[in-house]
């Protein structure tokens, strides 16, 4: 049996190649079966991220099997949520694409709009959309509080990064269509602690697999 990954230069960690296979089993407690296509834009994305890492601070993490656990499958775990294929996206702090950029390759159907402020990875984000042809996903490199007030009417507003949530949750009340809901990868205290927040309404929490405290928590503006 090949190895789930090697290195071919242990002094660096952009040589890393992990099989589909273990991609595969790694993602499956958080999401069904992969395509080949989806599988092979995970390789990718992969080798993009331990590329950049190197000069942009991307992830900390270095265990293979943790960075597509902890990054790609988290991400993915959130499609539940999403029940129109199709509808607008917006990931605000969307980093090195966590979860916005991954859930377009779950989703390829989504219209993801991945907010980022920092220079360097919106132009990291920028790559990644290039090198995997994802149509459909376009970065805007600025702070969310900064948008104008026309980029709004998203389904669904996620967040994995965004530290100050009662400000996060302000500015996507009026952005969110009809029927949208935020969607928030969040520790299980600060969830229990949503509730406090007037003008929203959660629903219950999800634990994130393999995760002491990390739930997903969903919920809508108070109409």
């Amino acid at each position: 049996m090949n190895p789930p990954f090697n290195r071919s230069n242990p002094a660096t960690t952009t040589n890393v190649v992990i099989s589909n296979k273990s991609i595969q089993e790694w993602i499956s407690p958080f999401y069904p079966e992969l395509s080949t296509a989806q599988l092979d834009h995970i390789q990718k994305y992969i080798s993009l991220l331990l590329l950049w890492n190197q000069k942009v601070s991307l992830t900390s993490i270095e265990n293979p099997q943790e960075l597509v656990s902890r990054h790609f499958g988290e991400s993915f775990f959130g499609a539940k949520f999403i029940e129109n294929v199709g509808c607008r996206l917006a990931d605000v702090g969307s980093g090195a694409g966590f979860p916005g950029l991954a859930l377009k390759i779950a989703l390829p159907e989504l219209q993801a709009f991945l907010i980022e402020q920092d220079t360097r990875k919106a132009t990291f984000l920028n790559e990644v959309i290039r090198a995997l042809n994802l149509e459909g996903a376009k970065v805007l490199r600025s702070p969310y509080e900064a948008l104008a007030s026309e980029i709004a009417n998203f389904d669904v507003i996620v967040s994995r990064a965004v530290g100050d949530h009662k400000s996060l949750l302000k500015w996507a009340a009026p952005r969110l269509s009809d029927s949208g809901q935020a969607v928030l990868w969040i520790g299980a205290e600060d969830a229990a602690r949503m509730n406090t927040l007037p003008g929203w309404k959660w629903r219950l929490p999800h634990a994130i697999p393999n995760s002491k405290n990390r739930v997903l928590l969903s919920g809508a503006p108070v109409k």
